[in-house]
C-alpha cells in the first residue's frame, strides 16, 4: 500500500484511540468563515476560513444553511484545512447558497456554527423594449469584513472580461446599455471587501435577440397633389425588422408633433400617406416615428415639409412668392416654375435652391390666356441624398384671375411716326371668338377682320388711305369664360 493511501488510515485510528480514552465533552471554538466566492474558471464555489484556536481540532464540517439550520455537506478529516470547494451547479444557475463553516475535535465534539456567508447570485434579463439588460444579486455579508461595494464585469461574444461598472455596497441593480442584438453576453458581479478579498458571483449569461430597429428612415417627399390634399413618402432602411410607423404632423417649422396615423409598413421599403386631412394652402411639417414590439419609438425619419405657393400683384408685375423645402437628407438642387394659360401646365423657369420669389409680367402673359386666368405651381428637386433618394416636391397650384377688359381708342394718328399708327381693341385674354368691323358714316364697310391681333392702319380694303373723320367701330366678341360681348363706338382719324 503507498504512503498517500495510509493517511486516512492512520488518522482514523488515531482518532478513535483518542475518544476511547478519555470522556472529552467540551467542543472546540469555532472557525471564522471568511469568504465564499464562485471559481469562475469550472463555476465551483469555493470557501476559506481561519482555523478554529482550540488544540484538539480533527477536522471540519461544511453545512449547507437554510432557514436557521445547518445541512452537512462534507467533513474535511484535517486540522490544517482552510478552504474547500464543492460543486454545486445551483449556485450557478438558479440561486444564492449560504454556508456556514464548524470545527470537530478527536473526540466527536462539533463546535458552534461560524458566521453565514452566501453566494453572490447574478441575474440577467434583456430588456428589448429599452435595448438594455437589467442586472440584479443578492447582497454580500459585510461580515466578518465590511463590503465596500460591487464591480460589474461583462463579457461580450465570449471575449475577455471588462469592467462594465461600479455600484456602492448598498446597491444591488445594474443597467447595462447599447446592447446588439445576436450577441452573447455574460456578466459576473465581484464584491470588494475591505480586507483586500473579493467574492465573485456565478457567471450569468443571456443572448439577445433584439428586434432590428432601422438605421435611417428617409422622409422622400411632402407633396401637394391635384386634389390639394399632402402625399407623402418614406423610404426606410432595408434591414429593419419593425413594421409598425407612426405618422406625425405640425403646422409650421415649430412647436409639437401629433400623431396622425399608424401605418403597417407593407412588403416593400417604403410608406406613403395621403393626408386629406390638412387645411389648404397652409404648411405643415411631417415626420415617421418606428415603433418597436414594446410600443416605444426607436428611430425618426427627417422632416418633410410642404411648400405653399401665393401670388400677388404689384403694378404689372405677379409676384408668386412661396417657402423653401426644408431639411431633406440631400439639399436642393432648384425650384422649377410651371404654368398654365389654359392649354395645361409646361415649366417656364428655373429658380435658385436660395430663391423663394419670382416675378412674371403680366402684359408679356396676357394675350397667352385661354381663360381668365392663369395658374402656376413650383415643384423643388432634391440632390446628393446619402441613400441615393432624388426627390421631388410639389406646391399647391396658386391662380391669378385676370379680369376680361376690353379697352378701345378712341383716337388714332396714322402718318407713319410709329406713334399711334394703329387701330385695335386691347383684349385681357385671348378670346374664343372675335370680329371688328369699321365703316365710315355711310355705312361703307372699310375693315373687317376676326383675328383679335389685327390693326387698322388707316387704309379702305382696296389698300388706299382715307381721309380725315370720325368712323364707326364695332366689336363682337366671346371671352374664355363664355361671356358675349357686343360694342360699338368711334374713333377719330387724324392727319399731321
Amino acid at each position: 500500500m503507498k504512503k498517500a493511501e495510509l493517511i486516512p488510515f492512520v488518522f482514523l485510528l488515531a482518532f478513535t484511540i483518542k475518544v476511547a480514552g478519555q470522556a472529552d465533552e467540551d467542543p472546540p471554538e469555532s472557525p471564522e468563515f471568511t469568504l465564499v466566492t464562485i471559481n469562475p474558471a469550472n463555476g465551483h464555489t469555493e470557501m476559506t476560513w481561519i482555523s478554529s484556536s482550540s488544540p484538539d481540532v480533527a477536522g471540519y464540517v461544511v453545512y449547507l444553511y437554510k432557514n436557521g439550520e445547518g445541512y452537512a455537506l462534507d467533513t474535511i478529516f484535517d486540522p490544517r484545512a482552510t478552504s474547500y470547494s464543492a460543486d454545486r451547479p445551483r449556485t450557478s444557475y438558479y440561486d444564492y447558497e449560504s454556508y456556514v463553516v464548524a470545527a470537530i475535535d478527536y473526540s466527536g465534539n462539533i463546535s458552534p456554527l461560524s458566521n453565514e456567508l452566501s453566494t453572490i447570485y447574478a441575474n440577467t434579463q434583456t430588456d428589448t423594449c429599452n435595448n438594455r439588460i437589467n442586472l440584479k444579486w443578492n447582497r454580500y455579508s459585510s461580515m466578518p469584513s465590511e463590503v465596500t461595494g460591487y464591480d460589474i464585469l461583462v463579457s461580450v461574444n465570449s471575449g475577455p472580461y471588462y469592467l462594465a461598472g461600479h455600484t456602492s455596497a448598498e446597491t444591488t441593480e445594474f443597467i447595462f446599455g447599447n446592447i446588439s442584438t445576436g450577441s452573447e453576453y455574460c456578466f459576473a458581479i465581484e464584491a470588494t471587501l475591505k480586507n483586500g478579498l473579493k467574492s465573485c458571483s456565478n457567471r450569468g449569461c443571456i443572448n439577445v435577440r433584439i428586434q432590428k430597429a432601422p438605421e435611417w428612415i428617409n422622409a422622400d417627399y411632402a407633396t401637394v397633389d391635384d386634389n390639394n390634399e399632402i402625399s407623402l413618402s418614406f423610404t426606410i432602411d432595408n434591414l429593419s425588422e419593425t413594421d409598425l410607423f407612426s405618422l406625425e404632423r405640425r403646422q409650421g417649422f415649430s412647436g409639437s408633433f401629433q400623431q396622425i396615423s399608424l401605418i403597417n409598413k407593407p412588403e416593400a421599403d417604403n410608406v406613403t400617406f395621403t393626408d386629406n386631412t390638412a387645411r389648404k394652402n397652409t404648411v405643415y411639417s411631417y415626420r415617421l416615428a418606428a415603433i418597436n414590439s414594446c410600443n416605444i419609438n426607436v428611430g425618426y425619419s427627417n422632416i418633410a415639409t410642404v411648400i405653399i405657393l401665393e401670388n400677388k400683384t404689384e403694378g404689372d408685375e405677379l409676384l408668386l412668392r412661396w417657402n423653401r423645402y426644408r431639411e431633406w437628407n440631400g439639399t436642393i438642387s432648384s425650384y422649377h416654375i410651371f404654368m398654365d394659360t389654359g392649354s395645361g401646365f409646361s415649366e417656364i423657369a428655373v429658380a435658385e435652391p436660395g430663391d423663394s420669389i419670382y416675378s412674371i409680367s403680366i402684359p408679356e402673359i396676357m394675350y397667352t390666356l385661354k381663360e381668365g386666368k392663369v395658374c402656376f405651381y413650383t415643384e423643388a428637386y432634391e440632390t446628393g441624398n446619402p441613400y441615393g433618394i432624388q426627390a421631388e416636391s410639389r406646391s399647391n397650384i396658386s391662380c391669378f384671375i385676370i379680369n376680361e377688359t376690353v379697352t378701345v381708342p378712341n383716337v388714332f394718328t396714322p402718318d407713319g411716326d410709329l406713334k399711334n399708327d394703329l387701330f385695335r381693341p386691347f383684349l385681357s385674354y385671348t378670346p374664343d371668338e372675335y370680329r371688328l368691323l369699321i365703316t365710315d358714316r355711310q355705312g361703307k364697310v372699310i375693315f373687317d377682320t376676326n383675328a383679335f391681333m389685327d390693326s387698322w392702319d388707316g387704309r379702305d380694303k382696296a389698300g388706299n388711305m382715307i381721309n380725315e373723320g370720325v368712323y364707326l367701330w364695332f366689336i363682337s366678341i366671346k371671352t374664355p369664360s363664355g361671356k358675349n360681348i357686343s360694342r360699338t363706338g368711334t374713333v377719330t382719324l387724324i392727319r399731321r
